[in-house]
């Protein structure tokens, strides 16, 4: 919705401060009444500059906060819904791994735009890169931004693991004295929470109702605007190849991090032959075995999932295999003459193994797959790829004889 802007148009009126439109709530703090005027890539009429903000004793001012509005409950913090360089940069390191854990806002009750009585409430997560999606694709809207305290993690995994529940939403809503900020007793929450959430429980302590948005987030604002009414294309889950795409490389990171311990034993394993032991053998058969790893990480991380749609049957983990056998055979053809027969079995068995152990750790990613029926798949899938390795380990070792 539009709003009026709040700073003067011409440059003769710099020097004066311009009040608050009748809509917005918001009140720049004292530090601010000298220049309360937005910089034009600030989208909320009552965003003040950050350097116009006074940190307070314990707190850190976020650069993602650019106000505060006022409330009956006290202060409400404002949050721009323009991603800058240090958010894009936050988020690409997430896609690797980096920092995962830490990448988390402060719980609780946030306005975005010049939020009112009326304006809707969205919940989501403290994992900042969901926030940063929320704000940034509610752009232009007026609206209350309840987190809930996820353990930095997104709302889809947290709903499975409890974080993302009726018990931690109702805890937010008293807490932040939601029912003094907003006239109306509607929450907006993701699709994907909805496993944690149970509606009725919320709305019987809290007198709040629950409604479900769509599924993605940029959906959102048509949402809101259609009176809370979805389409069938907001209630539809997808998984395109770009979708896949940019989830493998957090899943290369973590998949090799976890098989990094097998390093040195492979270096030692390698060095094992006629002469007891060979430091020459160690380093060269060493670096192939590693080779080989690094290929089955490949295989079950990356290739598996972007070929997930073409590839035959329904277990991740048979998928994996079939993709990991497939390139740990070519790869044995072109080099069988110079590391012979076994050690060629060895690779292709670890390849297959390596990639099928990965792919099924994908299943955490998509929107297809049931912790059910995870578990099931693992319990026959492990055995087998743990068989494969011995069997593989047992005929690199011979080979070397």
């Amino acid at each position: 919705m539009s709003k009026e802007p709040c700073c003067p148009s011409s440059a003769a009126e710099k020097n004066s401060c311009c009040p608050p439109t009748e809509k917005s709530s918001c009140t720049p703090p004292p530090a601010a009444q000298e220049d309360c005027c937005t910089t034009p890539d600030q989208d909320a009429a009552c965003c003040t500059p950050k350097a116009a903000l006074q940190e307070r004793p314990g707190y850190i001012l976020c650069d993602y906060v650019c106000g505060v509005t006022s409330t009956p409950a006290g202060e409400v913090p404002l949050v721009s819904s323009t991603l800058n360089r240090r958010d894009h940069l936050g988020h690409c390191a997430m896609r690797w791994g980096i920092g995962r854990d830490r990448y988390r806002v402060t719980p609780g009750l946030y306005g975005l735009g010049a939020p009112t009585p009326e304006s809707p409430v969205v919940v989501t997560a403290n994992y900042k890169m969901t926030f940063d999606l929320v704000r940034r694709d509610l752009k232009g809207l007026d609206a209350w931004l309840l987190v809930l305290d996820t353990k930095g993690i997104n709302v889809w995994c947290a709903a499975g693991k409890g974080t993302f529940g009726s018990d931690e939403l109702l805890s937010r809503i008293a807490s932040s004295s939601l029912d003094k900020i907003v006239s109306h007793r509607k929450l907006l929450l993701p699709q994907y929470g909805a496993v944690g959430v149970a509606a009725h429980t919320v709305r019987k302590q809290s007198s709040f109702t629950v409604t479900y948005g769509p599924v993605r987030i940029a959906d959102l604002p048509g949402f809101i605007a259609a009176d809370n009414q979805a389409t069938e294309g907001m209630r539809s889950t997808t998984f395109s190849f770009y979708e896949r795409l940019v989830l493998t490389p957090v899943e290369f990171t973590t998949l090799w991090k976890e098989i990094a311990w097998a390093l040195p034993v492979l270096l030692i394993l390698g060095g094992i032959g006629p002469h007891i032991f060979s430091l020459t053998a160690a380093w060269q058969r060493g670096i192939t075995a590693w080779f080989v790893g690094l290929l089955g990480v490949l295989c079950g991380a990356v290739l598996t999932p972007l070929l997930l749609p073409w590839l035959p049957g329904r277990s991740f983990a048979f998928k994996g295999a079939l993709v990991g056998g497939a390139v740990g055979l070519v790869a044995a053809l072109l080099k069988v003459e110079s590391i012979g027969l076994l050690n060629s079995l060895s690779s292709i068995l670890s390849v297959a193994a390596l990639a099928s152990f990965c792919a099924m750790n994908f299943t955490g990613s998509t929107p297809f797959t049931s912790p059910s029926g995870v578990e099931k798949e693992m319990r026959i899938a492990i055995p087998l790829q743990l068989a494969a390795l011995l069997t593989a380990g047992v005929l690199w070792v011979w080979g070397a004889f």
